[in-house]
């Protein structure tokens, strides 16, 4: 009795605990769908479900980067799972969308009692309708200088599915099939995945490797 008492009560906690995540992440998600719905054309408005970074979009109102419920988490969501000191409000970031438009992002991750990070919500303003109004909107349009140089994120899924078919593109346009490809084609294709941001999704390096043929550690190798 006196053993399984102690299973019992962390049984409970860990449901309650679950319970207290989902309802804090079920409020935040009635704010997302305001703040899209008041800005409409303007400002897509994201909430993420940290829990599950593979399928992490929980809502997403007012669509402008062309991504949909269930779609993965993006860099700075992977981040915050991985560094719960990471900063909890990333504020008016140079983003772009998928199709060239420029973007002015703020990233707010919400954290539980425990101090853990379960959700972001990530707020994109499509600066391009709004950049040539007036002088007055300059503020607006601005974005934080400390982001300047280097985008934080990129807006699309970082899924399987997108890596596949970046994979097979790259493949192609070197005139073969990723396994077909030579060694130093397959390098070369890893360092373009590289760069463009494919590793900074968790599974991405196992994916990598498996589509051309070879192992994780090469895949990593190709990477220097």
């Amino acid at each position: 009795m006196d053993g399984a008492e102690p299973d019992h009560r962390t049984g409970a906690a860990a449901s309650a605990a679950a319970a207290a995540d989902e309802h804090l992440i079920g409020e935040a998600e009635k704010i997302a769908v305001a703040l899209g719905r008041m800005f409409p054309g303007l400002c897509e408005v994201v909430l993420h479900d940290l829990r599950d970074p593979r399928h992490a979009i929980r809502a997403i109102e007012n669509n402008l980067s062309g991504r949909r419920t269930g779609d993965s988490a993006t860099e700075l969501g992977l981040a915050r799972i991985a560094d719960p000191e990471y900063p909890s409000v990333i504020q008016n970031y140079p983003n772009r969308f998928p199709d060239g438009r420029p973007a002015k992002s703020t990233s707010i991750g919400i954290k539980n009692s425990a101090g853990d990070y379960i959700a972001a919500l990530c707020l994109n303003l499509d600066v391009s309708v709004l950049s040539p109004v007036t002088l007055a909107l300059a503020n607006l349009v601005a974005t934080g200088t400390e982001h300047r140089e280097q985008p934080l994120e990129t807006l699309r899924d970082r899924n399987a599915r997108a890596l596949r078919r970046a994979v097979e593109a790259l493949a192609a346009e070197r005139g073969g099939t990723p396994r077909s490809l030579s060694r130093d084609a397959k390098k070369a294709l890893v360092r373009h995945l590289h760069a463009e941001g494919y590793f900074d999704s968790r599974d991405a390096a196992r994916s990598i490797a498996d589509l051309l043929g070879v192992s994780r550690a090469t895949v990593y190798n190709y990477t220097r």
